[in-house]
């Protein structure tokens, strides 16, 4: 052994020893006593070094670690010598042992390595660490020194200081709960400043659901109270909202609320649900909300939601509920904002701010003004063109709220840009770009708990990224079958769910469905809305008997299949302020072909066959001959370039189309609003 030197005790070097006799004059020893030290000494070496990390050339002894370290405390368990003494020459083990003064009991074998820290090649004495350190605590699991002992500076020579003004720690039971690397982290709290919003909408998921509207008023303050926000939604208690939701409401209050400019007071009843961090209150009045559906026609609409956006201000105020921020959407809440800057400027509420979201600008709730001035009771000066006056006599709800409200949001930065043009503006264009300077675009997300190919209870079969490929094809196998289309693996299979009206582009689709069904393709739809639509692809299903499936109704289970078991979706919308089937479609691996326009633009990338990047397939003049390109080269890369394809699926599923991107987007834009 070439380290016999390092081994000798500093305190023993004018002690001559056998060992250290053997060791100074090995040439001329007895071969017999230096084969049994150097046998005996590698053994404790070898021990050690599965502990200890290797001591540098530069370290003289590291035998005077243990030599003059303070008190070591006794061990229950055998302990091996190479775990806590450091390497010893094999004739002097009782003196390092009597020397060493008497640990503290340890339940298991402590490490010496998992204590010490690797010793610095510039300090020649690293027996002062042990000299001046006070004594460790007891511990009943093995420490692991990278835990407890910071490592020693390379240029420090006398890190034993250190150890001086170091207090003694307190006694750890367990020592793995508090410093294993591999102990679970702590959950992640969200620490910006917190806000208190108030959600105001006709519909929300579960309890009543026609549109995007509905999974937004849902999805949004879930997502919301994850950013450390106070959230409450208000919405009318329809007749029609499922008995299992209405049974577990809960009575909070009524009032009564004068609200026509004849002073007539109407009940104001209110229910609370709690779901998911997120209260839910329900303005009941069975005069306004009996009727079977959400929307029936603008004669009643009007009245109703005259009502309801004052009766949530008025609800808020009875609860003492002051919210930093109320967050209306749509035409059905825009009279909020009027509302709150006219007859509830002297309450409370003044001090909230308030933004208006946009989802659709095409429904914008106009009527005449003399019954809108007498449903709503507000005050005559807020008929003027630049609040909710348009044209000669006419009243739009929504252009009031656009001039009151503190911010705008849409859910595109495209479709905020669109809707200032004539184009897309649908007649408040030159409204829009007054209000431009408080004009947002926040793109909408999908609630990845609802929509998850992995977890949906659904599906036939489910999947992730990792067998989407195989997972597919069973989806696509069971659909056919399902819904009588011939079963075959190698049909393309575009999918269709949408509200069946002009808006949705299907005009182009009917004109050049007939051309598409080249033998190859498969086509399934799923909606309601225009009769002209619903007609003509019945008519396409009866022709092409086992390639076209229409499905002329809403079924959310057979959505979910389409969206899993489909190749491709189809959304060549005229517009689409944001959409959420090409979100869907891409979160559960299916290719969408889109028109660039509002939300869709924003959210699919056409695909690049130079570079094989992109998610999707996109045509951009609204032009039936277009989309037929679209779909041809969609069908072309798929049964020609099916590797590039299946490489699309896996990154259309990485994709993140969750809400907390969009969650945080709004919740910076709360921040700044109320700072």
């Amino acid at each position: 052994m070439s380290k016999k030197k390092d081994v000798k005790p500093i305190s023993k070097r004018k002690t001559s020893s056998k060992a250290a006799a053997a060791v100074r004059e090995d040439k001329t020893a007895q071969k017999s006593v230096v084969k049994g030290v150097m046998e005996e000494t590698r053994t404790e070496e070898l021990k050690a070094a599965e502990i200890i990390p290797e001591t540098p050339p530069e370290t003289e002894a590291p035998a005077v670690v243990r030599e003059e370290a303070p008190a070591a405390e006794p061990v229950t368990e055998e302990p091996e010598a190479a775990e806590i003494i450091p390497e010893t020459p094999p004739e002097t083990p009782a003196v390092i042992r009597e020397e060493v003064p008497a640990a503290e009991p340890v339940t298991e074998e402590p490490k010496a390595a998992e204590i010490i820290p690797e010793t610095p090649p510039e300090a020649e004495p690293p027996a002062v660490i042990r000299e001046e350190a006070p004594a460790a605590e007891p511990v009943t699991e093995e420490p692991e020194a990278a835990e407890i002992i910071p490592e020693a500076p390379p240029e420090t020579e006398t890190p034993a200081v250190v150890g001086e003004e170091v207090p003694a720690a307190e006694p750890v039971e367990e020592a793995g709960e508090s410093v294993s690397p591999e102990a679970a982290p702590p959950e992640e709290h969200d620490m910006s400043p917190r806000r208190s919003v108030a959600f105001i909408g006709s519909e929300c998921y579960p309890f009543v659901k026609t549109g995007g509207l509905g999974d937004v008023m849902y999805a949004l303050p879930k997502a919301l109270v994850k950013q450390n926000c106070d959230v409450k939604v208000i919405l009318p208690r329809y007749k029609c909202i499922p008995w299992e939701y209405q049974e577990k409401m809960i009575y909070r209050g009524s009032f009564q609320m004068d609200l026509c400019a004849d002073g007539r007071t109407f009940y104001v009843g209110i229910m609370e649900y709690v779901w998911d961090g997120v209260v839910y209150d329900f303005i009941d009045n069975e005069e306004f909300f009996s009727s079977g559906n959400p929307y029936t026609n603008l004669i009643d609409d009007i009245p109703k939601y005259c009502y309801f956006a004052k009766a949530a201000l008025a609800a808020l105020n009875y609860m003492d509920w002051i919210p930093n921020i109320i967050h209306c959407h749509d035409w059905q809440a825009a009279l909020v904002p009027v509302y709150l800057r006219t007859q509830f400027v002297n309450t409370k509420l003044t001090t909230a701010k308030t933004i208006l979201t946009i989802h659709n600008l095409r429904f914008q709730g106009i009527y005449d003004i003399p019954t809108i001035r007498y449903w709503s009771g507000l005050p005559d000066y807020v008929f003027n063109k630049d609040a909710l006056k348009v044209k000669y006599k006419d009243a739009n709800m929504l252009k009031g709220g656009l001039a009151y409200a503190n911010i705008i949001t849409t859910v595109s930065p495209t479709y905020a840009g669109e809707i200032q043009s004539a184009d897309y503006g649908e007649t408040l264009d030159a409204h829009m770009r007054y209000q431009s300077g408080k004009l947002r675009g926040i793109v909408n997300g999908i609630d990845c708990d609802i929509w998850n190919p992995e977890t949906d209870a659904r599906l036939y079969a489910n999947y992730n990224i990792a067998n989407v490929l195989d997972k597919k094809k069973e989806n696509k196998r069971r659909l056919q079958e399902e819904l009588g289309l011939v079963q075959d693996d190698h049909k393309f299979v575009i999918g269709l769910i949408s509200r069946l009206t002009n808006q949705k582009g299907l005009d182009l689709v009917a004109s050049i469905l007939p051309q598409i069904m080249d033998g190859h393709t498969q086509i399934v739809v799923l909606g309601t809305g225009d009769r002209d639509y619903e007609d003509a692809f019945r008519y396409y299903e009866h022709a092409c008997k086992g390639d076209v499936c229409s499905n002329i109704m809403y079924d959310e289970t057979r959505a979910h299949r389409i969206y899993a078991g489909a190749d491709a979706l189809l959304v060549p919308s005229r517009f689409e302020p944001c959409g959420l089937t090409q979100l869907i479609a891409m979160h559960y691996g299916t290719v969408p072909i889109v028109r660039e326009t509002g939300g869709l633009k924003d959210t699919v990338e056409p695909y690049n066959m130079f570079f094989n990047t992109g998610n999707g397939f996109t045509f951009d003049r609204y032009d039936a001959g277009l989309l037929l390109d679209a779909i041809n080269r969609a069908k072309t890369f798929y049964f020609e370039n099916r590797w590039c394809w299946d490489e699309m699926v896996q990154r259309d599923m990485d994709k993140d189309v969750s809400w907390e991107n969009s969650a945080k987007q709004y919740k910076d834009l709360y921040l700044d609003l109320t700072r």
